[in-house]
């Protein structure tokens, strides 16, 4: 009853309108498919060979610079944090904020110098008609700083507490998002799954940071750069330095293939059925993993400061993304992640802002942290703490900090949720300059949460550790009972040792505004800052989820030539399974968001990744060996995730099951190499696509 209500709310979509490329048609038969011969895509001329050697230098070179960017700082940070640099010890520095700021040049770089080559070799624009979305999302974002400013002036002369704030702007959000999501709703397939190919590349950028910045970046990170320290840091690298891979090797090519779906790619690339059914199966358990995450996220917002329990916190904010977003397909989802990053932007970077203010008398966070260094070392010492908070590699090897980079990396660049993202641009140019507006906003963001955890780490040690344990400040009750805080008196001398308390990561950023005594206000915009990090990321999860189910499995591979409407009918009922899936998942809270999140990278890069690369750059790779490589990439990267686990002293040169991809990476590549070398070489419609691939 509820998926014939749906359909009868949100308009059939009709045929019309796609602008899907075409594809050599595959039988509909399980196993390795051979093409059969139809009219395919439009016969192009061979790619530019000076174009095309032009463009491999120009990647070749960025590349070499972004691999040392990243390796030499990281093993040479214990020697440059002997050296400081406006307070900040220059290794930790380097990584938390300089390799980010090398990101962003080299992406930018790369943005100017192919979108000039391109234009050399006779490359064409698309122009989309201007309209009047820039200044409407501009006033958004104005209203709403000022209703954000009005609750805290409110709550400072009020007696509302947090839990009505709170409600007041949960269910104003979520009514904006609404109303983007119901007027933007989908009018055919091509909407519904790619946003109609016209959306510009400055909102598209807002849209995959919304995407990006999940419940892990907004809530865990700071709690887990809180709790490692400078090995924390790879988060924030890892996350930053895949969008260099994505906008040198991946974003600009698959534009120009077109489509739908990771997924269409993998099939049209490795001739047909058994390649997209793996594919489609590994994106579902990849975005199904990446979801529960988010859902844990919604639970924890919900129930602290809403006052309702974790599972009823769960329902709501998934009946949220049902009805304001996902029902409208990507166009909707696209517009409402606008809305949705600018909301999360705003309330994470006001509340560092104003403990920025309060700690070191500037509201410029992001550069005035540095000085809060020496107070904790300081403190560190005083209270007998042996592993410093910016020292490199207290718990972790070397070898297990940039294995995780890497694996964040080539996760990020294989994410089927943000690989989709380039087929709703207009072109390549746009694609190319999607990544750079993307990686700007989460930057934001990501140069803000080692602030976040710099002043958390503060308040803790000044005011609860070493503290008489009945005497600590309100939060810390607060907090246990959500179950995310517990102390004990180990040594029975009724004063709290470091040692002795236990924070959850994904505390931090929530508990911010209650450590520093910031009005509640200021706590309930966190909340609805994290809610919309949530609920945007959920959005296109589940979005890959339906794409997979209806788009790949049911009607490429399982049934071909499905109506529009049996398509729609059938991946709105399988999402409202799997939402359901995740909250029953996310009620067992195996790990931190974080943890989740970072196994679902191991997984994309483990899978994806290499097929993906080998796919444009290999001609030579074939069906048989990209079936093998994922499979085996999956296979070996869960197997020692699982053994790692199960066993913490059972690693590989300290390599925890966080990085546990790193190995399914090599063996992919060396897997789909050998299959493919050892058996014939793919047909010459898999090498017409490639060349098609490598226009300007």
């Amino acid at each position: 009853m509820a998926i014939r209500l749906l359909d009868a709310l949100f308009p059939r979509l009709r045929r019309g309108g796609e602008s899907e490329v075409a594809e050599p048609a595959l039988q509909p038969r399980l196993g390795r498919p051979r093409f059969i011969p139809t009219v395919s895509a439009p016969e192009t001329a061979p790619a530019s060979p000076a174009f095309w050697r032009a463009n491999t230098r120009l990647v070749l070179g960025l590349l070499a610079v972004w691999a040392a960017v990243i390796i030499v700082p990281t093993l040479a940070a214990p020697w440059l944090n002997q050296f400081e640099l406006f307070g900040f010890p220059l290794g930790y520095h380097a990584a938390a904020q300089g390799m980010l700021v090398v990101f962003l040049a080299l992406i930018w770089l790369y943005i100017w110098r192919a979108g000039r080559s391109a234009r050399l070799f006779g490359a064409t624009t698309s122009v989309l008609p201007s309209t009047g979305t820039p200044l409407i999302f501009a006033l958004f974002g104005g209203w709403f700083v000022t209703l954000g400013l009005s609750l805290v002036l409110l709550d400072r002369i009020s007696t509302l507490d947090i839990s009505s704030i709170g409600w007041l702007l949960l269910v104003v959000t979520v009514a904006i998002y609404a109303v983007i999501g119901v007027t933007n709703r989908a009018s055919s397939l091509d909407d519904y799954y790619v946003a109609g190919r016209r959306i510009p590349a400055f909102f598209n950028g807002l849209a995959i940071g919304a995407d990006w910045m999940s419940a892990a970046s907004f809530i865990s990170m700071a709690g887990t750069l809180w709790l490692l320290g400078y090995e924390g840091l790879a988060y924030i690298i890892g996350w930053t330095g895949g969008y260099v891979l994505l906008a040198l090797l991946l974003a600009p090519y698959l534009r120009i293939f077109g489509q739908y779906t990771v997924p269409d790619f993998i099939a049209a690339r490795y001739e047909g059925n058994a390649a997209r059914l793996v594919a489609a199966v590994i994106g579902i358990g990849i975005s199904f993993t990446y979801l529960t995450a988010q859902v844990t996220g919604v639970g924890i917002i919900m129930s602290r400061f809403l006052g309702v329990n974790y599972l009823a916190g769960v329902l709501l904010g998934l009946g949220a993304v049902l009805f304001c977003s996902f029902l409208g397909g990507m166009r909707a989802i696209t517009w409402t992640q606008v809305a949705q990053c600018i909301v999360l932007l705003i309330a994470y970077l006001l509340p560092v802002a104003l403990l920025s203010q309060r700690e070191t008398g500037s509201p410029f966070a992001q550069f005035a942290y540095g000085g809060v260094f020496a107070r904790i070392a300081e403190l560190e010492a005083a209270q007998g703490i042996a592993n410093a908070y910016a020292a490199p590699f207290n718990d972790w090897t070397p070898a297990n900090f940039l294995a995780l980079v890497f694996c964040l990396m080539l996760g990020t660049a294989g994410m089927p949720h943000i690989l989709t993202r380039f087929y709703t641009v207009p072109d390549t140019g746009a694609a190319r300059q999607s990544v750079g507006w993307a990686l700007l906003f989460i930057s934001l963001l990501y140069f803000s949460a080692p602030a976040y955890a710099a002043f958390a780490r503060l308040e803790i040690l000044q005011h609860v550790a070493g503290q008489p344990i009945d005497s600590l400040p309100a939060w810390v009750g607060s907090w246990g009972d959500a179950g995310l805080l517990s102390i004990q008196d180990l040594n029975g001398d009724g004063v709290l040792q470091f040692s002795e308390l236990r924070i959850d990561p994904d505390l931090v950023v929530l508990a911010a505004p209650e450590m520093a005594g910031l009005p509640g206000a200021v706590a309930a915009l966190v909340a609805v800052g994290g809610l919309a990090a949530a609920l945007s990321t959920a959005d296109g999860l589940l979005m890959v989820i339906a794409a997979a189910l209806s788009h790949d499995l049911y009607n490429r591979a399982l049934k071909q030539g499905g109506s529009p409407r049996a398509r729609l009918l059938f991946g709105r009922a399988m999402i409202l399974v799997a939402a359901v899936a995740a909250a029953l998942v996310a009620t067992r809270r195996f790990a931190i968001i974080v943890q989740l999140v970072a196994w679902a990278f191991s997984f994309a890069a483990a899978t994806f990744f290499p097929i993906l690369v080998l796919g444009i750059f290999w001609k030579r790779a074939n069906g048989r060996g990209a079936v093998a490589g994922m499979v085996s990439g999956l296979a070996v990267t869960l197997s020692y995730m699982l053994l790692n686990l199960r066993d913490p002293g059972f690693n590989l040169f300290g390599i925890t099951n966080v990085a546990a991809g790193v190995f399914g990476i090599a063996a992919n590549f060396l897997v789909t190499a050998v299959v493919s070398l050892c058996t014939p070489p793919p047909p010459p419609e898999a090498a017409a696509l490639v060349e098609r691939l490598r226009q300007p």
